[in-house]
């Protein structure tokens, strides 16, 4: 069997599991559509705009050409930007194979269908949406690559694949669970985006620790909520891909979402914050998309409806919060309905 894996893009994150990939001993080769970042990767084995002061092994390579990456493959590992994702798996198709292992790390929404990635990926490749594996979980690309230790989580239907995709990865800094529930680890995984951009609005505004900890409480509940009805299991929502990707992107200066939240909260406009980000920030798109899919399930998400208002409506920060601390009061725990208890408690 090959031992080698492609990974479409080269970004921070896609570079950071491509060297996990590297330490476990196989092949890794990166595509990318920039020369000079290519051979920055093939020459000097650094990726300095995404990942600066970081020495690559040597086993990570790097090309330009689609084809040349995917070609013997074992699995595919798809980190391209949400809006790039049909694009990127369009392209894969020409080369990809049935035998080939599809892993995708992206946690967003396709902003104009509301698709999650996977069914994306399977649209463009033909295959049945349940052989894509998820990678998600609590894991900045900045502590990965250093090797600190990181658990994250990888979900399929098919438990073989997940169980091959947990092979390829696992080691003795990146320790990786499997999870049958596809649905809710790309939920958790794309929502929890717009709870890091409130997070860090509420610090910019300077709310302090008690308005932050409501925030991510209250974003979770709203997460669970809409996740149980588009199909999830609800224990996910307090697992790796829920809870503690959560925390860890709603509470660290590494999360690009809580610094774009933050700029927003000290007050800087949309672009500004954007173009001082240099990178994609996945919670901006996934709010938008977020808006669109409450109004389709007529399910309340108050947070990710205050975040739109703020992101696309010029409504001010503070009477966002205003507007939220405002709400008709309400009890903490609502009733699951029936059917949803029975499905997970039999």
């Amino acid at each position: 069997m090959s031992d080698k894996v492609a990974v479409l893009v080269a970004g921070s994150w896609g570079t950071a599991l491509a060297s996990v990939l590297a330490f476990n001993d196989l092949e890794v080769v990166a595509w990318t559509r920039n020369a000079k970042q290519a051979r920055e990767l093939n020459e000097e084995h650094t990726n300095n705009r995404y990942l600066p002061d970081i020495k690559l092994s040597p086993r990570l390579r790097a090309t330009t050409d689609m084809g040349e990456a995917v070609s013997g493959a074992v699995a595919v590992l798809i980190v391209a930007p949400s809006s790039a994702m049909r694009e990127v798996s369009r392209q894969l198709k020409t080369y990809w194979t049935e035998d080939m292992l599809i892993i995708h790390a992206t946690k967003g929404f396709e902003t104009e269908s509301l698709k999650r990635m996977s069914t994306v990926i399977s649209e463009e490749l033909g295959c049945e949406e349940g052989s894509v594996v998820v990678l998600s979980g609590p894991s900045h690309a900045e502590e990965v690559i250093r090797k600190c230790p990181t658990t994250v989580v990888v979900a399929s239907s098919d438990s073989k694949a997940a169980a091959a995709a947990q092979d390829l990865f696992m080691n003795a800094y990146f320790r990786v669970y499997t999870n049958r529930d596809m649905i809710g680890v790309e939920l958790a995984g794309a929502l929890k985006n717009i709870i890091a951009l409130g997070a860090g609005m509420s610090d910019g505004l300077g709310f302090g620790d008690n308005a932050k900890a409501a925030l991510l409480t209250r974003g979770l509940a709203e997460i669970s909520r809409i996740g149980v009805e588009m199909g999830a299991n609800p224990l996910t929502f307090a697992g790796l891909a829920g809870i503690g990707d959560l925390v860890v992107t709603a509470t660290s200066r590494h999360s690009r979402n809580w610094r774009a939240g933050s700029l927003l909260g000290q007050g800087k406009g949309l672009e500004e914050v954007l173009a001082s980000m240099g990178m994609v920030v996945e919670g901006i798109r996934t709010t938008k998309a977020a808006h669109a899919i409450s109004e389709k399930f007529g399910v309340q998400m108050p947070i990710a409806d205050q975040l739109y208002h703020v992101l696309f409506k010029d409504r001010d920060p503070r009477s966002a919060v205003e507007a939220l601390m405002g709400r008709d009061p309400k009890t903490e725990m609502e009733i699951m309905p029936q059917e949803i208890w029975e499905q997970w408690h039999t």
